[in-house]
């Protein structure tokens, strides 16, 4: 069933949340979405596809903003390196592009949201993968963005290269904000060619605290690993080598003569691997998902400090980053905090129920300095307060 909600503004009721009294509203374009946002009277949950909807804490608002009706690249200069698209566009749909031409998006975002998660919400979630070690976060490769904020007026920042002067870095200040500042309506971002050819060293461990041992020679050594995880079900260390066919042969080489009973795969094997690992296809199902941040010798120790609640994972980005499964519990999520609070890092539950993500802290608590600080920033670009409200800290 389809009802319109303002002219042009299309209202799809078969695709509301049960919990959500409104509808969907699907603008268009850009100007439309800026009329949207000026006659809003009520808060609203900004989207892509929703993909992302079971992540942090659950929207509480009168109707959905989607930008899925804004979808398309609308530059894109292999030579240049460069591409734009529209918030809605499938990111699916934008590795296709860039496949086409030998390239890639430089911060191997996951598909663990599906492969209907969009641009924008990529981007909006700072998503990046295994290569985040080596290549930078999705944020570092934001060249622009436009968006509209709270009160419709329509902002563009940055431009086409790394360099451009253009005040405060505002594209970074969103990238990660969850809709909370502005609704992103178009990005431009880097990319890079692919790696002629890829090896991984395959390297058997004892336990968590011998494979960062592993991961760290690695990640240290002049051969420059671009990933580096660990799966404790195989007890395995994964260090991954991209570049062409004869650099990735030699350092291969060498780098796994540094490890004894070492292994190499090529090219096959390791894209399927990490493209494994880049989606948890390692982690075993469970109710609920984290993500936590540590510095690398503390990852083995919050995987030891979650056993007890049933709570399992692995380690990537050499360990410092620990991806965790386990049931939708208190004593579940409370371990997992505990773990993270141990370890002098940070947590994110990145999928769960309504009934947990609305009553825990879905990441760590801000300092109160911070906080206000936080408040002031999202009063100047959403003074009304309309965009996803409460969805990262409840206050």
């Amino acid at each position: 069933m389809v009802v319109e909600s303002g002219e042009g503004v299309s209202v799809v009721s078969a695709r509301v949340d049960a919990a959500l009294p409104g509808g969907v509203i699907v603008p268009r374009d850009e100007a439309e979405l800026a009329g949207v946002v000026r006659d809003a009277s009520a808060p609203m949950l900004v989207q892509g596809n929703g993909t992302k909807a079971g992540m942090l804490r659950p929207g509480r608002a009168a109707a959905v903003l989607s930008t899925a009706g804004m979808s398309g690249i609308t530059l894109y200069s292999p030579s240049e390196l460069v591409m734009r698209a529209r918030a809605g566009t499938a990111l699916a749909e934008i590795e296709a592009a860039l496949a086409a031409h030998g390239q890639q998006m430089i911060a191997e975002p996951s598909h663990l949201f599906g492969e209907a998660q969009t641009i924008g919400g990529v981007v909006a979630a700072n998503v990046s993968g295994p290569r985040r070690i080596s290549g930078g976060a999705m944020r570092d490769h934001v060249l622009g963005l436009r968006a509209v904020n709270g009160s419709g007026e329509i902002l563009n920042f940055g431009g086409r290269v790394l360099k451009n002067v253009t005040g405060l870095d505002l594209t970074k200040l969103l990238t990660g904000s969850f809709g909370t500042l502005a609704v992103i309506t178009e990005v431009t971002f880097k990319v890079l060619p692919v790696a002629g050819a890829v090896g991984t060293i395959v390297v058997r461990v004892a336990d968590a605290q011998a494979a960062v041992a592993v991961m760290s020679a690695g990640l240290g050594s002049p051969f420059s690993v671009s990933g580096a995880a660990y799966l404790p079900g195989s007890r395995e260390v994964y260090l991954r080598v991209e570049d062409f066919a004869e650099s990735v042969a030699y350092r291969c080489g060498r780098l796994a003569g540094q490890f004894a009973g070492a292994e190499i795969l090529g090219s096959g094997e390791s894209k399927a691997l990490w493209l494994s690992i880049r989606d948890c296809e390692a982690l075993p199902p469970g109710e609920a998902m984290w993500r936590v941040s540590v510095r690398p010798s503390a990852g083995p120790g919050v995987l030891r400090d979650v056993a007890f609640a049933g709570v399992t994972g692995f380690l990537d980005w050499g360990g410092g980053l620990v991806w965790l499964s386990g049931p939708a519990t208190h004593e579940a999520h409370e371990a997992v905090c505990a773990a993270a609070r141990t370890g002098g890092g940070v947590w994110w539950l990145m999928r769960g129920p309504e009934a947990l993500r609305a009553v825990v802290e879905v990441m760590p608590p801000e300092a109160p300095a911070l906080a206000a600080l936080r408040r002031q920033v999202v009063a100047k670009f959403d003074p009304r307060g309309i965009f996803n409200p409460l969805k990262m800290w409840a206050a």
